[in-house]
């Protein structure tokens, strides 16, 4: 696809070193921790060849690639107890197919509604503090 060199998820340049913690090469997929951690233990599965759509998948391919936005889903929940977990796709603007994996806790930020892609509290963490919640992941992954 003609997107490829502008797109960060093959590029793997500073664009998403900002955004993203590599935590984990899967089957068919890359999983990074999210930076911003309102909802703790978000993190986004990106798929390793550049597709924007998930029908782009043959059948196998797309097991492979639900394979494993479920066992991160499953990490997550085991890692924090999430009560919750919401699944976005979206990519309008960077077409390259990824899942944002949202961790939800009853009572807390934005429970009962949609998560947000951008919260507005943007909360950041120390290195320390992102590399417990990786291993907590890699721990159940």
């Amino acid at each position: 696809m003609s997107n490829e060199n502008s797109c960060f998820y093959c590029e793997k340049d500073q664009r998403l070193d900002d955004l993203m913690i590599k935590i984990s090469k899967l089957q068919a997929s890359t999983v990074y921790l999210f930076r911003e951690q309102t909802y703790k233990g978000r993190c986004v599965v990106a798929y390793d060849k550049h597709v924007k759509e998930l029908y782009e998948l043959n059948a196998e391919e797309l097991a492979a690639f639900m394979g494993d936005v479920t066992k991160v889903a499953r990490a997550i929940q085991k890692a924090f107890g999430a009560d919750k977990i919401n699944y976005g796709a979206f990519s309008d603007k960077l077409p390259h197919l990824h899942f944002h994996i949202v961790p939800k806790y009853e009572g807390g930020y934005s429970w009962g509604g949609t998560f947000e892609m951008n919260p507005s509290n943007n909360l950041k963490l120390s290195n320390e503090e992102y590399n417990d919640i990786i291993a907590a992941i890699k721990a159940n992954l």
